[in-house]
């Protein structure tokens, strides 16, 4: 269990990482969000 807890820690420090500020982590989720509801609009 705490091997898990460590192992998201750092894939949460390494996703945060990879923007280079907490508005392109914004706009990253804002993007990621949009393509699931395009998705989810496609397979109606």
């Amino acid at each position: 269990m705490r091997i898990l807890i460590h192992c998201l820690m750092a894939s949460a420090v390494l996703a945060l990482a990879a923007c280079n500020t907490v508005q392109g982590f914004g706009q990253d989720l804002s993007s990621a969000g949009q393509s699931m509801s395009n998705s989810a609009e496609r397979n109606k």
